[in-house]
């Protein structure tokens, strides 16, 4: 008897939920302003450029689910570069300053530099460069940041949940040595790349001991290092609120050891709030998506690996934008449909988590959108 294969679109339709967006009767140009309908305007697109990845963060994308056998998408089904791009310049002209590629794993998809070169080449609508960045898991940046700089990308993302090596390879569940995520962000360095992030997932009873190792390391580096509380992404991760440790805790913690002031954000609705060291050696973040929601200030799409428009990490529907784009839809046309799912919007999944509204409601995999 063969082997059964679930097909991949089909089952994620099933349980989340996906549709064509309408297009409305009556086309308008954008003008580079839609809200939705709390008044949050789109100023931010997340771009998903592979389902794959070559870690199995125990958060994210566990060996239990993600195995061999799991039918991830066929190249057939992910957008081309030239259609993200088309898709990007609409999202533009509604008012997109800032995007971030995603993946699994960005640096997996063949090519990747030569989507970013397409993409540097955009303008804004007030004819300024784009923000151009990237989160990666660091695997293959002593091979990769070099053509990623001269791609034309503008930042970047750093994952690192430890220092401790046996730590880091039980978290990545890949047995990848800590050293090389390390040799990897000094590769960026050396590229050039400035402003450079790392990002920390802290789970309670996992890597918590890591907070103060991994500000020592990165205090006066430069780099940006934040800390981001366990969500509930997906149900894969097997999230429990536990688990979590509120970034409060991770304040105190981190001003014990190395005093820290509160400091303004850098624009309205960035989701990381700073803190600097007293003694003038950088700064860090956090991020507080279960203990201090901040979905009132949240500008984000993200758009799937094979098209689909999401409108929040948690999100429980997706909007098919590929259809549009194969079926030979004009950029007006795509541009009123991007426009009108957004004005609908009232995601705020954050402020309502635990809500009997959110109960039994399945939610998109945050390895299929990126985080």
């Amino acid at each position: 008897m063969s082997e059964r294969v679930i097909p991949l679109i089909d089952e994620r339709q099933r349980k989340i939920g996906s549709h064509v967006p309408a297009i409305p009767a009556q086309l308008h140009t954008p003008n580079g302003l839609i809200s939705d309908q709390r008044g949050r305007q789109l100023h931010d697109l997340r771009i998903s450029v592979t389902d794959r990845c070559n870690f199995r963060c125990t958060y994210c994308m566990p060996k239990e689910v993600f195995d061999k056998n799991y039918p991830y998408l066929g190249h057939g089904d992910l957008l081309s570069f030239e259609e993200i791009t088309r898709l990007a310049k609409i999202y533009i002209e509604h008012g997109v300053e800032k995007i971030r590629l995603t993946g699994g794993e960005p640096l997996l998809r063949k090519n990747v530099e030569k989507l970013i070169e397409m993409l540097a080449a955009l303008r804004t609508r007030s004819g300024q460069a784009l923000d151009l960045t990237l989160t990666t898991n660091g695997s293959l940046l002593r091979k990769k940041a070099q053509s990623l700089k001269d791609a034309g990308l503008s930042r970047m993302t750093i994952s690192l949940d430890g220092l401790d090596d046996q730590i880091f390879r039980q978290m990545n569940d890949v047995d990848f040595p800590v050293a090389d995520v390390l040799d990897g962000i000094e590769a960026a360095r050396e590229a050039g790349f400035q402003n450079l992030k790392v990002n920390m997932v802290v789970k309670k009873g996992t890597n918590d001991q890591e907070i103060i190792p991994m500000a020592q390391y990165f205090r006066g580096s430069g780099v940006t290092l934040r800390f981001i509380e366990f969500m509930d992404v997906g149900a894969s991760n097997g999230w429990n609120m536990s688990e979590v440790l509120p970034s409060a805790e991770v304040i105190k913690k981190i001003h014990a050891a190395f005093p820290l002031s509160n400091i303004d954000p850098n624009y309205p609705g960035e989701v990381a709030e700073r803190w600097q060291y007293v003694d003038g050696q950088g700064e860090i973040g956090v991020i507080s998506s279960v203990t201090q929601a901040f979905c009132k200030d949240c500008t984000r799409a993200r758009l799937s690996t094979e098209g689909k428009m999401y409108l929040c990490l948690f999100a429980t529907e997706g909007y098919d934008l590929k259809t549009l784009l194969r079926e030979g839809r004009s950029d007006l046309e795509i541009s009123n449909a991007i426009a009108q799912v957004w004005q609908q919007r009232n995601d705020r999944y954050s402020e309502l988590r635990g809500s009997p509204e959110l109960a039994n409601k399945a939610k998109v995999e945050m390895s299929y959108i990126g985080g």
